[in-house]
C-alpha cells in the first residue's frame, strides 16, 4: 500500500477540503492533480504555523460574530412584541400572507436591526393574532420574537 502524502489546500476542493485544511491524499493524487494546479501546496512546518495563525484569525473572527449575534439577540428580545398592520377581509382573513420580508422591516422600524429576510423562519400566516417567528442570528443563536398581526 502507498503511502500517503500531507498537504495544506491553497483553494477549497469539492469533497477533500476547504481552504487552510490539512489533508492525506495519495501522492499521485497530489503530485499528478492537487499541487500543479495550485490546489494544495506540501505540509513543511512554516506553512503548518500559518495555517495555525489563519485558524486561530478565523476562531476569534467567528468569537466576535457570535458577541455581535448574542448582543442583538438581547435587543430583539426587548422588543415586546412587533405590530404588522394588513388588510382584512372576512372571518379576519388577510389578504396575502405576512412575509419574511415584512417581518424584517418592522424589526428594522422597531429596533434599527438589520436582520437579511433569509435567516427569518415564520408558520403560515393567514389570519389576524399572535405568531412566533424564529430569527438565525449566527449559526449558534436563534432568537425568537412575537408578531401580532392587526388590520390597518
Amino acid at each position: 500500500m502507498a503511502k500517503r502524502v500531507q498537504l495544506v489546500l491553497t483553494k477549497d476542493v469539492s469533497k477533500l477540503g476547504k481552504s487552510g485544511d490539512l489533508v492525506e491524499v495519495a501522492p499521485g493524487y497530489a503530485r499528478n492533480y492537487l499541487i500543479p494546479q495550485s490546489l494544495a501546496t506540501q505540509a513543511t512546518p512554516a506553512v503548518l504555523r500559518q495555517v495555525e495563525i489563519r485558524r486561530e484569525k478565523e476562531r476569534q473572527r467567528q468569537l466576535e460574530l457570535k458577541q455581535q449575534a448574542t448582543e442583538q439577540k438581547a435587543a430583539l428580545e426587548k422588543l415586546a412584541s412587533l405590530k404588522i398592520a394588513k388588510q382584512v377581509g372576512e372571518n379576519e382573513a388577510i389578504f396575502g400572507t405576512v412575509t419574511t420580508q415584512d417581518v424584517s422591516d418592522a424589526i428594522q422600524a422597531a429596533a434599527s436591526i438589520e436582520i437579511d429576510r433569509r435567516n427569518i423562519t415564520i408558520p403560515d400566516i393567514g389570519k389576524l393574532g399572535s405568531y412566533k417567528a424564529d430569527i438565525k442570528l449566527h449559526s449558534e443563536v436563534t432568537a425568537q420574537i412575537e408578531i401580532e398581526v392587526v388590520s390597518n
